[in-house]
């Protein structure tokens, strides 16, 4: 499962397909519309065939305007609940009132979610702002976004929906915040479709933690799918400006580890299964490194319901950190569960990029919301990446370019994403 986002160069509107942005500029016939944003992925594809010459490309946008209301098709490119939540966290920052139409419109179940819905209402009430269509399986709404304030709040889906994905969208705003905030997030902390809290906690972190400020993340109680139950408490001191950040050295690998674990009325047999399951995988790449994966079973005043899952990281000589996990379902085999994680992990260490798959997009708004030129290597960039690339330019002054990497060795399909960020200033502090 892919948490993750780009953007396509040429202007396109934001959201309502491409020439939207164009036609708006010149003002001539508006094409057709452009439902799954594929003109946007088309020139996004162009924009990565010529990073692979060598030239790199500038991915550009112009927001299409609704009065002083930027318009986002929640439709296109991913088309999930990540155009939510990037354009949603910008806007609280930038002050920037935003109409958000035909929300996650190709999806089984369209509209919105539990968890999209906590996670705009903890927007909302971090900064005071006002909400609009904010039900479940709303398919628009509208965010007018007022001062953002520290202090406790609650984010609770009722559901499974993940705790990781409601702090990927409150964490930038309480950054910019005039004083230090608690947020409390509940729902799964493991879950599928997104990263488990335990890749939050031991590689997002301490990467993220690069552009410049802290954070202190305590897992009070686990919760898996389907009743979720589990809280997350995020605390956080607000910050002047965020850094720019260098990822493109990505090092040799020093050591491996992780933890398998098991909640509620799962045996620990099956989280030893899964442990030497993927230490068997890993082996047969990798021979010389002690790979150190613990199983554990979750206390049971610390896990609500019946969970299991794996986590693997690898850390690397320059402090790189990626990583391959899986999820236990009923029906599931453990080794296969194990070797699911283990393979993952290889497969991010096989494109020598410096992060992760699943780390790529979750860096995006921190990129633009930085002072200065990020940069960091990575391998093919996902569909996530492409649509935070592409949300974050509409809405911020920043500057994306997407290159191929010039890499000694040619079987190695790497990517640097650079980025000039825009400079927020907390004007609180």
């Amino acid at each position: 499962s892919q948490p993750g986002g780009g953007a396509g160069s040429g202007a396109v509107a934001a959201g309502s397909g491409p020439g939207a942005g164009a036609a708006l500029r010149e003002g001539t016939a508006r094409r057709p519309p452009d439902p799954a944003g594929l003109g946007v992925l088309l020139r996004w594809g162009l924009a990565v065939l010529g990073a692979r010459s060598g030239s790199p490309r500038r991915l550009c946008s112009l927001p299409a305007m609704d009065g002083d209301r930027v318009e986002i098709d929640g439709g296109i490119m991913e088309g999930g609940g990540q155009i939510l939540r990037v354009s949603t966290a910008l806007s609280c920052l930038l002050g920037l009132p935003l109409r958000v139409r035909r929300i996650r419109a190709g999806r089984s179940q369209p509209g919105l979610r539990p968890q999209h819905l906590s996670g705009l209402e903890i927007v909302r009430d971090l900064c005071e702002g006002k909400l609009e269509g904010g039900e479940i399986g709303s398919t628009e709404i509208t965010f007018t976004p007022g001062k953002i304030k520290g202090g406790t709040h609650i984010a609770d889906t009722k559901t499974a929906g993940s705790v990781c994905l409601l702090m990927q969208v409150a964490m930038p705003c309480v950054l910019f915040a005039a004083s230090p905030s608690e947020l409390h997030f509940k729902g799964g902390t493991n879950a599928e479709m997104a990263p488990q809290i335990d890749y939050t906690v031991m590689v997002f972190k301490p990467i993220v933690e690069k552009f410049n400020f802290t954070f202190n993340c305590d897992i009070k109680k686990r919760g898996y799918y389907p009743q979720g139950g589990g809280e997350v408490v995020v605390q956080m001191s607000p910050v002047k400006e965020l850094s720019a950040i260098n990822l493109t050295e990505r090092g040799t690998v020093t050591k491996i580890y992780g933890r398998a674990f098991v909640a509620g009325a799962l045996p620990i047999k099956l989280a030893k299964d899964m442990s030497a399951a993927a230490v068997r995988c890993i082996r047969k790449e990798i021979r010389d490194l002690y790979i150190n994966i613990q199983p554990v079973r979750e206390p049971d005043d610390q896990a609500f319901g019946t969970g299991s899952g794996i986590i693997i990281v690898a850390e690397t000589s320059t402090g790189c950190l990626l990583a391959g996990s899986s999820l236990g379902k009923r029906g599931k085999n453990s080794d296969k569960v194990g070797i699911e994680a283990a393979e993952i992990l290889l497969k991010n260490l096989k494109h020598g990029g410096a992060v992760d798959d699943s780390l790529q997009d979750q860096l995006i708004i921190f990129m633009a919301l930085a002072k200065g030129v990020s940069r960091v290597k990575s391998g093919p960039i996902t569909l996530h990446t492409q649509t935070a690339i592409h949300f974050a330019e509409q809405l911020t002054k920043a500057k994306f370019t997407v290159t191929k990497s010039e890499e000694e060795d040619p079987s190695k399909d790497t990517y640097i994403i650079e980025c000039q960020g825009m400079g927020m200033i907390n004007s609180n502090l």
